[in-house]
């Protein structure tokens, strides 16, 4: 088959059970995130080179109880976010270092930990609201991240000329860096008024903002993951997904953000 059109129909496959899963119910949310989960931790610990047993066990339990398990107390979330944050800022200097060997084996069951298990968790936190289950807001994330990819790339390939971070990401430029933000900016007000359906001004500051985290920390989180592959010498993080890679190559950037829209979420909840 032709790769271009493989390409196509495997992206299709994958956005329609995303969506599906996600308008359905909460269960088919949290059942498909969990399989995603799992299937990153199996791609992660591949890229790293520890033992799967220990990450495993790990993320189904603690998956569960955070979602199936329904943990709500709001101190023990945000321990956990707490601890998302400082690994996730631990994996920012990791991407910044000069170091193009594998990080320690205590660094590597940390990154597993926080940036793989407890990003998902929190991607299953988002939705959540005082209404309850809102499929828009985590979809509306999701249009924010690849607004912000199919401009990066559009803009850079049309104007790109100065590099981003060259030693990890060749391709990508500081012009493409921009008009992904840009437009994610757009894409925000668009979905606060038309998806969302809100008039209101603070709803649409709320997106903008969403869309501004998305866009910064989805470029962030892409980056990381190249840094991983780079280091373990491939391309993609797996092959689950023919023409796209693996399951941690399509949500690398949504993984990294879920935790900082959390946070802010959370921010304009006690200023409020």
């Amino acid at each position: 088959m032709n790769e271009t059109l493989t390409r196509l129909l495997s992206g299709i496959v994958y956005i329609v059970l995303l969506l599906s899963a996600i308008s359905y119910s909460t269960t088919s949310f949290f059942i498909l995130f969990g399989v995603f989960m799992v299937i990153a931790i199996n791609e992660f610990c591949n890229l790293i080179q520890i033992s799967k047993i220990a990450p495993f066990l790990a993320g189904i339990i603690v998956f569960y109880f955070f979602t199936f398990g329904e943990i709500n107390n709001q101190n023990i979330v945000n321990a956990a976010l707490a601890i998302t944050i400082l690994i996730s800022i631990r994996a920012m200097f990791f991407l910044f270092s000069k170091e193009s060997k594998p990080c320690s084996v205590f660094d590597k069951y940390l990154f597993t930990l926080g940036y793989i298990i407890l990003s998902f968790v929190f991607i299953t936190k988002i939705p959540f609201g005082i209404s309850g289950y809102n499929p828009k807001i985590i979809i509306g994330i999701f249009i924010l991240i690849w607004t912000n990819d199919t401009f990066a790339y559009i803009v850079g390939k049309s104007i790109g000329k100065n590099k981003l971070f060259e030693r990890i990401s060749p391709k990508k430029t500081i012009e493409g860096f921009l008009g992904g933000l840009v437009f994610s900016i757009l894409a925000g007000i668009l979905i606060s008024k038309y998806f969302i359906g809100s008039s209101s001004d603070f709803t649409m500051y709320i997106w903008i903002g969403i869309a501004f985290i998305s866009s910064v920390f989805g470029t962030i989180g892409d980056l990381i993951e190249s840094k991983f592959k780079r280091i373990a010498q491939v391309k993609d993080s797996g092959n689950i997904m023919p023409g796209h890679g693996g399951v941690l190559d399509r949500l690398d950037s949504i993984i990294f953000v879920a935790p900082f829209v959390y946070l802010f979420y959370q921010i304009l909840y006690y200023v409020s």
